[in-house]
């Protein structure tokens, strides 16, 4: 068993989170266990509650490092996105869907965490989800053209509500309920239902 003299305070966060991220994405959130990603780590799932202060911050730092993940992915299918503006939203939403599935159970993980309103998150957790909407919020602003700017409440609503659209999709796709509905192509649906709101927003 490994003792807290073995790794900085940092190194050891790190540590814990990148094991029970690992753990995670094996499992998913219903099997997951911090006692077993504690073990991973060389430690006692006591020192999991000493870095994190509970098991709630600890599960919000691990789905944190799936948002970071996702954002990198985004950013990576934008740059490697041709084309024009409407290029770059198509390439947006196919890489939503294209993380979600290569990513199943750290993805669904965000969700099933039901978090405790009552208890401050942690800057850098917030960050990381502030992160992924930020990525969201300038492809549409760029799409919208700079007429957006003079309306910028009214655009991060409309951001929030692209998200929940296509979100909505993804996840209804990840648990078989899309295709219980005959729907082949929940991207496609979701692309073209934020091409209407995009467009009508302009317009």
């Amino acid at each position: 068993m490994g003792r807290r003299s073995d790794h900085s305070p940092d190194e050891l966060r790190d540590l814990l989170i990148a094991c029970g991220h690992e753990l995670m994405a094996e499992r998913g959130f219903a099997k997951f266990s911090a006692r077993e990603a504690a073990r991973r780590a060389g430690y006692s799932v006591g020192t999991i509650y000493n870095v994190f202060g509970g098991l709630d911050a600890y599960l919000i730092a691990i789905n944190s490092l799936t948002f970071r993940a996702w954002s990198d992915g985004l950013e990576a299918a934008l740059a490697r996105a041709t084309g024009d503006d409407e290029a770059r939203i198509v390439a947006l939403v196919r890489a939503y869907f294209a993380f979600a599935e290569a990513n199943r159970n750290a993805w669904m993980a965000i969700y099933d965490h039901r978090i405790d309103r009552s208890q401050a998150i942690a800057r850098q957790d917030e960050a990381a989800r502030e992160a992924l909407t930020g990525i969201v919020d300038r492809e549409v602003t760029r799409w919208l053209g700079r007429g957006a700017a003079a309306d910028a409440d009214a655009t991060r609503r409309l951001v929030r509500s692209l998200i929940a659209t296509v979100h909505g999709h993804c996840a209804l796709w990840l648990s078989g309920s899309y295709a219980l509905m005959r729907e082949e192509d929940p991207a496609g649906q979701a692309l073209a239902r934020v091409f209407e709101a995009l467009s009508a927003h302009r317009g």
